[in-house]
């Protein structure tokens, strides 16, 4: 399914990650993101991400619910920059990793890489999202109203970064599954409670979409997500 659409929240979790340390000692993933790396995951946070997935499309069709952006703390440690639940936060990148764990107790995790061109884009967008934290989860996924869901927080950073001019692409949100042509009742219950409309066909951003930007490159994919990618 061709869905680059949706945005919704497994954004609900953690923030900022960095560095070059030994990823096998930090999460098992057998790969060492350096700062900058986006980490797309596979969330098992329930009926929530199971609907992100359905309505969006992830690099060779990977199911990807969330995303944070690599960076390290003030002691150098590996962290990840994220908006979730709590808002945009800083989260360890072990624990970061532990949110999203396959059968075998591996993270189902993807790594996305800015190509070349882009790099020197790092460091503000990394300093953008720093500056952000403390800002609250964005419930309704509107755009420009000061609170951010896991896939803005990285479009708005590297947005700013860019000189205000979009690294990732806008593109109109659908929470309709893709069977049926109907509104998911997850986001008709989700939406209901906040007493908005669905947002159909609104500006958003998603994992999955990011994870397919020709601006990035994949260069780590977990064996559990790959099965599905394939």
């Amino acid at each position: 399914m061709h869905l680059a659409k949706l945005i919704i929240p497994a954004c609900v979790l953690a923030l900022i990650v960095a560095g070059c340390a030994d990823v096998e000692s930090a999460g098992g993933i057998g790969f060492s993101p350096k700062p900058g790396d986006l980490l797309f995951r596979d969330s098992d946070c329930g009926p929530l991400c199971d609907a992100i997935e359905k309505v969006t499309e992830g690099f060779k069709g990977a199911n990807l619910s969330h995303v944070g952006i690599v960076a390290k703390d003030v002691n150098g440690q590996m962290i990840v920059l994220e908006a979730g639940s709590k808002g945009v936060v800083a989260t360890g990148l072990q624990t970061f990793l532990s949110h999203g764990i396959d059968p075998n107790s591996q993270p189902k995790v993807m790594v996305g890489r800015l190509k070349r061109p882009y790099r020197r884009l790092i460091p503000a967008a990394i300093r953008e999202a720093i500056a952000l934290k403390g800002k609250p989860y964005d419930k309704s996924f509107a755009i420009d109203n000061d609170a951010y869901y896991c896939s803005e927080l990285i479009y708005e950073i590297f947005r700013r970064a860019n000189g205000g001019r979009p690294v990732f692409k806008l593109e109109p949100m659908t929470f309709k599954d893709p069977e049926t042509g109907e509104t998911l009742a997850v986001w008709q219950e989700y939406f209901g409670k906040l007493g908005i409309e669905v947002p159909e066909g609104e500006p958003g951003i998603n994992p999955g979409g990011i994870s397919r930007s020709p601006v990035l490159t994949i260069v780590y994919i977990s064996e559990s997500v790959s099965k599905k990618a394939r």
